[in-house]
């Protein structure tokens, strides 16, 4: 499970659920913010020739584009330990964490994003 990047556990809806009206973000809002992230990804990478989007960076440019604050380096650093991740899963942390960042519009990476990319990596490990 180590080469998959994001890993969600869905529950079975309930019938009411699946027949009430959907609440959530409407598609083209959704489209809107992707794409707005892209772009962002795109000039961030515009001095990098062949790298487009976040899922392309490797380790070096991981390290120019993903610094990360004391408290979210903590929290990746807990991550590793506890969850005996490798550098490969670190890596992949870092460039979710990175999209997360993008589409929140955050110019940097946040615990909070550190955290929910964790989230996605370790649900096989939870079981």
């Amino acid at each position: 499970m180590d080469r998959i990047d994001l890993q969600v556990a869905v529950n079975r809806l309930k019938p009411e659920e699946m027949t009430n009206q959907p609440t959530g973000e409407n598609s083209s809002t959704v489209r809107q913010r992707v794409e707005t992230a892209r772009q962002w990804a795109q000039q961030r990478f515009t001095q990098e020739p062949g790298l487009e989007c976040n899922a392309e960076m490797q380790s070096r440019h991981l390290r120019q584009f993903c610094p990360l604050d004391e408290t979210s380096r903590k929290l990746l650093e807990g991550a590793i330990r506890k969850l005996g991740l490798s550098a490969r899963a670190m890596d992949r942390i870092l460039k979710v964490s990175r999209t997360i960042a993008d589409l929140a519009a955050s110019e940097t990476i946040q615990s909070n994003h550190i955290a929910e990319a964790i989230q996605y990596r370790t649900i096989d490990r939870m079981q």
